[in-house]
């Protein structure tokens, strides 16, 4: 991220950020050890400041989001003997952190995390720009394939309509000129 002091590396921070109720979240226990205090330190320090943390901010994780996320990170005793469910932070709730928790460390490394949410903001913005942009050419290339199947179509009912004859074709049975022509030719 341009800093040539990181404490924590930016793919760790990403590994860390999860999509719970449609939104990117970090958990309470990844972000204490970011932090490097005891999770249970961190909760009370939110819980001291609850009106910081709206639930746009911060939740809890419910007994079936945290059982799905144990099993989709495939950690069988997550935290150790952790028996609480962890809190979800979001980008607004890792950035108010900073201002309950204290020590130097917790600010350095709020501002490399609110720095990897933005990065991922960011691609997320470009690859919804890259979707449309796509869509577009989509929506474009049809329109030309349609036209030229349009016209492959045209070709193709013109070659199944039968043939006319190249020529003059006379049709009446015989003209009376031509009767009386013969008549003369055959008298001389």
């Amino acid at each position: 991220m341009g800093d040539a002091k990181q404490l924590v590396p930016v793919e760790l921070i990403e590994k860390k950020i999860y999509l719970i109720r449609g939104h990117k979240v970090m958990l309470s226990q990844h972000l204490a050890s970011l932090y490097q205090v005891e999770t249970r330190a961190l909760v009370q320090a939110v819980k001291r400041n609850a009106e910081r943390f709206p639930s746009d901010f911060m939740f809890q994780l419910s007994e079936k989001e945290f059982a799905d996320l144990k099993s989709q990170i495939v950690i069988s005793s997550w935290g150790g003997s952790r028996r609480a469910r962890p809190y979800a932070f979001t980008e607004q709730g890792v950035a108010m952190l900073s201002s309950v928790l204290k020590s130097a460390r917790a600010v350095q490394v709020n501002i490399q995390i609110i720095r990897v949410f933005t990065k991922l903001r960011q691609l997320h913005l470009n690859n919804a720009e890259l979707q449309r942009e796509l869509e577009e050419m989509k929506r474009q290339t049809n329109d030309r394939f349609q036209i030229v199947f349009e016209a492959l179509d045209q070709l193709l009912a013109v070659q199944d309509q039968p043939k006319r004859k190249i020529g003059f074709t006379v049709k009446e049975k015989r003209a009376a000129y031509s009767v009386m022509q013969n008549k003369k030719i055959a008298a001389r």
